[in-house]
């Protein structure tokens, strides 16, 4: 009998602005409780993506040598920003220094704002990657998450992201995962995401708030 090939293992790869700088729309709030708001929206997020089954390695980018140490506290690998002006271009060299770093595995880029993000969410779409995909956001023009070999990984975030996925040839995952499509950028994106269910750093940074 042939052997199975080994199962595909991933380095999910997520860009993190400094926490001061992020979720400007969400201007109702103070700019203090945004900035914790954007810290524990990336925590989460990387604590999910650190749970899901077959991910070898998180690797984060940030400028932010400070909430860069809370991150390698959490077992992430971080490494500096060295095109800031541009996310396409750091996540491709991000996704070069995972190749370098894990031969073999998946480089996926994936949204730091993803305060609801479930293991089982994560794990459901990245069962359904077989060369490039995507996952389309809730509002269903951008992209919350983006995956290919590294030999053709070839990210289009920003304005219209998914129609940009499509045309670059990645496929769009299909199956429902509600806690990877809601990124937070607006207000009412942030109630939906306290309906659906936060996790703990983002809960207990509105908890707070909420006294």
């Amino acid at each position: 009998m042939t052997p199975l090939p080994p199962p595909i293992s991933f380095v999910v790869i997520v860009p993190v602005k400094p926490p001061a700088r992020g979720k400007s729309r969400l201007d109702a709030l103070p700019a203090g409780q945004r900035r914790k708001l954007a810290a524990a929206f990336a925590l989460d997020t990387v604590a999910a993506a650190r749970r899901t089954p077959r991910v070898e390695a998180v690797l984060v980018v940030t400028d932010d040598f400070r909430f860069a140490a809370d991150l390698r506290d959490t077992g992430c690998e971080v490494i500096p920003d060295g095109v800031s002006d541009d996310l396409n271009a750091t996540l491709r060299q991000a996704a070069a220094e995972a190749g370098r770093r894990w031969p073999g595995a998946v480089p996926v880029a994936l949204c730091a704002d993803l305060p609801c993000l479930t293991s089982d969410d994560l794990a459901i779409a990245l069962d359904d990657v077989d060369g490039p995909a995507f996952v389309r956001d809730s509002a269903g023009t951008g992209t919350t998450m983006y995956a290919a070999p590294l030999a053709g990984f070839d990210p289009a975030f920003g304005v219209s992201s998914a129609a940009l996925h499509l045309t670059h040839g990645a496929r769009e995952i299909a199956p429902p995962v509600p806690t990877l499509r809601l990124d937070v950028d607006e207000p009412a994106d942030l109630d939906h995401a306290l309906a659906l269910g936060v996790g703990a750093h983002t809960a207990q940074v509105w908890e707070r708030q909420a006294r």
